[in-house]
């Protein structure tokens, strides 16, 4: 079962957290973060750079330095407080009709260690690296990981109650996505879910921020080998998450441009796309897939049904079984020439929360020449890939909406 505690989180008053409260670091670059911060805003520590007049590099030291100068200074301000007590709290994010209640915890890094909290995805050392220093020196988790949990009826109902209060904090942000968050002070209830987590709850998994609970983990190793006396108690053993419910949680597609169709014509390719799909002309009018192994392509200001035929993949496969995979294998790699998606600049990714019109808008303007969309992968594919110990291929889950940094920060 997983280990989990609560904790005095430090976070805006409530008159603030609008101003404060910002998108992660990684959804902006330094240009866009610029323009969005206002003098309170989260982004002057998470993306200290913004502070410099050209931008600074990212992993400059006088970066690093102005990150720490930055929380200390909000600090003293009084535009980060922290709570008087440890408490868990409920975070309710709205999209749409859609919402999804989650509980702010701490989760322990030998959890990560001994495989109970579950990835799905490979991380790269040089962020791993950049994530691991921005931990060390706040000594700070100053945004949350994204963890989805197998439903618990007594948890639901707990989370429940405690959302039929009055909340804390409840806006919109830029992207009309609602962020609700409430307290939950009282503490017959906070060793309730403690109990529970460490009774009933199995494993966590990583739906986003996989290179943030490798620092994480990294940080609190480097902790322990400093520490003579280490009982595996201590704060640096835990990081701050954001726990939400599997059934609750919607992975959107995420899908793929091409820049050039690798020496064919259009009438070559979709010749060759023959041999392994069932191709059908869809028209001018965006086509969307409908069920799994039916994927749309873009090609020439028409919209193309593509749907795999029967024995050109694996269903018993956790992995081979996913969409990315067939059109990794069967069009990117066999027709396309595109052998590895982590470093071939032919290709780029688009999020589906930009909407399947974002494909025709990129290949109309010359920029691509073909794109694909994907239906999406299911939280039980997910699950499936992360409880059998395999990876799945790069770009293939998007979450929305993402989680609002700034609501709470976890510091040991």
């Amino acid at each position: 079962m997983v280990r989990v505690k609560p904790f005095a989180a430090i976070r805006p008053p409530k008159n603030l957290v609008t101003e404060v409260a910002a998108p992660p670091y990684d959804v902006l670059n330094s240009e866009e973060a610029r323009a969005m911060a206002g003098e309170k805003s989260l982004l002057h520590i998470t993306k200290p750079e913004i502070d410099f007049t050209p931008i600074a590099g990212e992993h400059e030291q006088r970066t690093y330095d102005r990150a720490v100068a930055n929380f200390k200074a909000w600090k003293e301000k009084g535009w980060l407080v922290q709570d008087p007590k440890p408490c868990y709290y409920v975070y309710a994010q709205r999209m749409g009709e859609r919402t999804q209640y989650g509980l702010v915890l701490c989760a322990h890094t030998d959890d990560y260690a001994e495989g109970k909290i579950k990835k799905h995805e490979l991380t790269r050392k040089d962020k791993e690296d950049d994530r691991m220093i921005h931990v060390r020196i706040q000594s700070a988790n100053i945004e949350p990981v994204f963890f989805a949990y197998q439903d618990n009826a007594e948890l639901n109902a707990i989370i429940a109650r405690a959302a039929a209060a009055e909340p804390e904090y409840d806006f919109i942000d830029e992207n009309n996505f609602g962020h609700t968050f409430w307290p939950i002070t009282d503490d017959a209830q906070i060793a309730r879910i403690t109990e529970i987590f460490t009774r009933d709850v199995d494993a966590f998994y990583v739906a986003d921020g996989h290179h943030r609970t490798a620092a994480a983990a990294r940080v609190g190793a480097e902790k322990r080998a400093q520490n003579p006396h280490h009982t595996g108690n201590e704060e640096y053993n835990y990081f701050m998450a954001v726990c939400f419910p599997a059934s609750q949680l919607k992975i959107i597609d995420y899908n793929r441009v091409v820049k050039d169709l690798n020496g064919l014509t259009p009438e070559q390719l979709l010749e060759a796309l023959r041999a392994d799909f069932e191709v059908r002309e869809a028209g001018p009018a965006i086509y969307a897939p409908t069920h799994l192994h039916n994927f749309s392509m873009y090609l020439g200001g028409k919209w193309y049904s593509l749907e795999a035929k029967p024995g050109r993949y694996d269903d018993s496969d956790p992995i081979g079984v996913l969409d990315v995979t067939i059109l990794s294998n069967l069009v990117l790699d066999k027709i396309l020439g595109i052998k590895d998606l982590r470093t071939d600049k032919r290709i780029d990714f688009v999020g589906g929360i930009r909407g399947l019109g974002e494909l025709s808008r990129r290949v109309d303007s010359g920029e691509m020449q073909v794109a694909f969309a994907l239906y999406p992968v299911s939280m039980q594919q997910l699950m499936d890939i992360a409880d059998s110990g395999n990876i799945m291929p790069p770009k293939t889950t998007w979450f929305e909406p993402k989680l609002r940094s700034g609501l709470a920060i976890h510091s040991f």
